[in-house]
């Protein structure tokens, strides 16, 4: 009797959390939360989703995955530096653990679950697909006027999180091609690469048989990101001269930001504030170029604030083999 009263009062609390019209922010943009449905083994599974609504008309979309044992709560520090620039940010919550395997990671066979997750974007073009409807009601709740998606879209990820990124990239090449071309920028952010499966190396030699920009922000090879796995396969498979940055005394969890936890930091270490700095303005620039269709020569290579941070030993340049 206790669990049922006490899983009724969560039910309650959540309920409660979603009717909640959205959060202004002095900068102009708003936060609401809310969920976005997903098929998982024939269920329909509603996981947490917010959405970051940019002050005026939107430059494109910005779809944000955390990584293994996180919550999109993490992501919200870089999430509100996309949207006061003017993104729509979606960043929703994927299980860590499920006993169907439609988890962030790969612990069994995820793939079946991180195709429908692709269906996100493959299917956002459509009013009653679940990614528009789910903006709809987040435009709704923060008194909005009603507006179809951004078409313009930038896939980002952290950790397992930029496994997904890849992977859910490379499904919409493969099997929603008119939605693929929509999309501007591939961003991993310190990605790891699951222990089991192929899912990133295959993802990421489909997507290296494109045009479309593929930047990682990368710390150091520690435990925490696996050897740095991701950033490895990252430079083994996609054959470019530019490919990012690794921050050479970076944490795994600065992509985190201020919106990090204990979890994160006592494994990887606190963020140094210069580290989160660079890379929040590395993302949003190279996003913000990525959908304007412009090359803003500071944040590259020769360009002033990119050569600073080089030669002050800040970052490395990645590239690819």
């Amino acid at each position: 009797m206790v669990s049922k009263r006490r899983s009724a009062a969560a039910a309650l609390l959540v309920a409660a959390a979603l009717s909640l019209p959205g959060t202004a922010h002095a900068a102009g943009w708003t936060q609401v939360s809310n969920t976005v449905d997903v098929s998982c083994a024939g269920l329909t599974y509603r996981p947490a989703a917010d959405w970051f609504l940019p002050a005026g008309t939107a430059k494109g979309l910005v779809y944000l995955q955390h990584g293994f044992s996180r919550s999109n709560g993490n992501m919200a520090d870089l999430a509100e530096h996309y949207a006061a620039a003017g993104f729509v940010v979606f960043a929703p919550t994927l299980p860590s653990a499920d006993i169907f395997g439609c988890t962030v990671s790969n612990l069994g066979n995820n793939a079946p679950f991180l195709n429908n997750v692709a269906t996100w974007l493959g299917q956002a073009s459509s009013p009653t697909g679940a990614l528009a409807r789910s903006y709809a009601n987040a435009l709704s709740r923060a008194g909005r006027p009603a507006t179809a998606l951004p078409t313009s879209y930038v896939i980002a990820g952290h950790s397992a999180g930029g496994e997904v990124a890849s992977y859910v990239a490379n499904r919409l090449r493969t099997n929603y091609p008119a939605q693929f071309a929509r999309v501007r920028l591939v961003q991993l952010l310190d990605p790891v690469k699951s222990f089991l499966g192929s899912n990133m190396d295959t993802a990421l030699a489909g997507l290296n048989l494109t045009s479309t920009p593929i930047y990682a922000i990368s710390s150091p090879p520690y435990t925490a990101n696996s050897n740095a796995s991701g950033t490895v396969e990252l430079t083994e498979d996609v054959h470019r001269a530019f490919l990012g940055v690794r921050l050479t005394t970076g944490s795994h969890c600065d992509a985190e930001g201020a919106s990090t936890d204990g979890l994160c930091t006592v494994l990887n270490g606190t963020p140094q504030p210069g580290n989160v700095t660079a890379l929040q303005t590395f993302a949003v620039a190279w996003a913000s170029d990525a959908v304007d269709g412009t090359t803003t020569p500071t944040y590259y290579p020769g360009g002033a604030y990119y050569q600073s941070l080089l030669t002050g030993g800040v970052t490395q340049t990645l590239s690819g083999s």
